[in-house]
């Protein structure tokens, strides 16, 4: 795995900005794509921006909208929405070698969670996110390498992307071991200018950046806030408080400790400016958001646990309706 083929299933704004900075980086980079997007990288290829200044322009491209006419790699990041996997499932063993890892980059908590983690809730499906089990029948849980896209970035156009923050992608097994493809696959990331620290407990790490996302992203779509206007304004900041006290409370009783206190959370999030949340962003393309993994799941962990989660089930309500009336 020294030469890792890399295919990317879903080019928006995180697994864009991946697949320019791993192209820029001479890593074998195949697009998977559809509709509008996929058109755009095939014609007019992709662009990256920070903030306002094109980095990189990418053309020529390996992009198409088949994973049957992808090939097999050793590296398959799968970046589409979390509620979109499920229609990947039918042909994305096809991208499959008998040792392909699988790297997975959703907001909220994973379809996986409790797959290779013993205790009393070992290889328990979350309904929330596989309700039929069909991600866990194509995609097993030995392949997966966990991690956690922390990176601001917008979807401008089909085939233009802004980085807005950040470059870290925390990435680790999910029995928790020292593994050399996470360290290749660390290196990869790393020679492409982008930072992955390997780390012995991915879900701690997943919860971290859950906790914020469980609060600002449905708080901006149903407010069309940014990240900075939810934290300066004092009745949504303390609304956040309590939502992420809530789940601090589910994330305790499964083990987590957050190497990050919820001021300090608060205070990364202030600093993340003016951007609007994926969520928000969905919500005004038109799109059906990620709310069942980002907020849906941790509602099923906190029934799952027994924690009284009443502002996280008022939020869910809300933004549920939303989301429908958006789709209609």
């Amino acid at each position: 795995m020294d030469d890792l083929s890399v295919c990317i299933a879903g080019c928006g704004a995180i697994g864009g900005l991946l697949a320019a900075h791993l192209i820029d980086s001479g890593a074998r980079v195949a697009l998977l794509d559809r509709g509008e997007q996929l058109k755009a990288l095939q014609t007019r290829g992709l662009s990256l921006y920070d903030r306002d200044e094109l980095r990189w322009h990418h053309e020529n491209l390996n992009v198409t909208g088949d994973s049957r006419d992808c090939g097999v790699h050793d590296l398959v990041i799968i970046a589409v929405k979390a509620h979109q996997i499920a229609e990947l499932c039918p042909d994305i063993s096809a991208l499959f070698k008998p040792d392909t890892v699988v790297l997975t980059v959703q907001n909220g908590i994973p379809w996986w969670y409790f797959q290779n983690l013993p205790g009393p809730y070992a290889d328990r499906s979350l309904k929330a996110l596989d309700p039929d089990g069909r991600i866990a029948a194509v995609i097993n849980a030995d392949r997966i390498v966990g991690c956690v896209a922390y990176p601001a970035a917008e979807l401008v156009e089909p085939g233009i992307i802004r980085h807005v923050e950040g470059s870290t992608f925390p990435l680790g097994e999910l029995d928790g071991t020292d593994s050399a493809r996470c360290q290749k696959i660390s290196d990869l990331f790393v020679a492409a200018g982008l930072k992955a620290p390997v780390t012995g407990d991915i879900r701690a790490e997943i919860w971290l950046k859950a906790w914020g996302n469980l609060a600002f992203n449905p708080i901006s779509a149903l407010t069309h806030a940014t990240m900075r206007q939810i934290c300066q304004d004092e009745h949504t900041r303390a609304y956040v408080v309590s939502l992420m006290t809530e789940a601090a409370a589910i994330a305790a009783q499964l083990g987590i400790t957050f190497r990050v206190p919820m001021e300090r959370r608060l205070q990364g999030a202030e600093r993340v400016g003016e951007h609007r949340t994926s969520m928000l962003q969905d919500l005004d393309a038109g799109c059906r958001m990620e709310l069942d993994a980002v907020l849906g799941s941790i509602i099923e962990l906190g029934e799952l646990t027994g924690v009284e989660i009443p502002n996280l089930k008022g939020l869910y309500a809300l933004t549920k309706l939303r989301d429908r009336i958006n789709c209609a």
